[in-house]
């Protein structure tokens, strides 16, 4: 097992790439959007637990996406923010452990690390409404996340899992679904990162006097893109918090 030194635990969705949780859903079914954009709303802003907001769109889909219906999704649309690809190799060459925890599906990872479209990660933290059959492309340690709250216990036990009991702990996300894993973050000591931070996660931070350390990228709900900045870009303060 490697020796890492630290544990980087990140959100996707609107955070690592320009994209929704449900995206693949509306690829394959157009005339549910509308539906699903309102459900992710008030999921995002806090108004229903994720729970709720799964059990919503079970409601609204005729039949479960299949991995074909998958992969035509991720051929016509996969796109992550500028230097994604380069910042996971970049930790892993630093005995960072880089993982994914996302309300998103397992399936539609298991899909982009099948089909080559990310650098492999040890760790993923998602939704099993949708998961695949296991393939030897899936990260090695799969966690289930029910509700926004599993986001901290996950990280923490992939903490534990990897023997990075004492190590340093780097937090990652945009919306106020991240608003429980930034409070453990910051209880844990750990870097805060904001990715184009939005409203809803700032009024948490703020109501809970938690202080987020770095913004990467444009403020704001309405802002889907990186404003041109680069994933690398947040090297150096990853750096300097590891050097403390």
């Amino acid at each position: 097992m490697p020796n890492y030194r630290a544990i980087l635990s990140s959100d996707w969705n609107e955070c690592l790439a320009p994209c929704g949780p449900f995206d693949f859903i509306f690829f394959s079914h157009p005339d549910l959007r509308e539906s699903l954009q309102a459900i992710f709303r008030q999921y995002t802003t806090n108004a229903i637990p994720l729970g709720e907001a799964v059990r919503r769109l079970r409601q609204l889909l005729p039949h479960p996406i299949s991995a074909d219906e998958m992969d035509g999704y991720l051929h016509a649309s996969f796109e992550t923010y500028p230097g994604l690809p380069e910042w996971i190799e970049w930790c892993r060459s630093r005995d960072i452990l880089f993982m994914i925890n996302t309300t998103g599906m397992v399936g539609y990872f298991q899909r982009i690390f099948a089909k080559g479209l990310l650098p492999a990660v040890p760790v993923l933290s998602a939704h099993p409404m949708i998961r695949f059959d296991d393939l030897p492309s899936d990260p090695g340690l799969i966690l289930e996340l029910l509700e926004i709250q599993d986001k901290p216990k996950n990280t923490d036990s992939a903490r534990h899992s990897f023997g990075i009991t004492s190590g340093k702990v780097i937090v990652m996300g945009d919306s106020g679904g991240d608003g429980p894993h930034f409070e453990w973050g910051a209880g844990a000591g750990g870097l805060l990162i904001g990715s184009m931070t939005k409203p809803s996660l700032e009024a948490y931070c703020q109501a809970k006097g938690i202080a987020i350390d770095v913004r990467f990228g444009g403020e704001g709900e309405k802002n889907k893109s990186a404003a041109g900045r680069n994933f690398m870009e947040l090297v150096p303060f990853i750096e300097e918090y590891l050097d403390r």
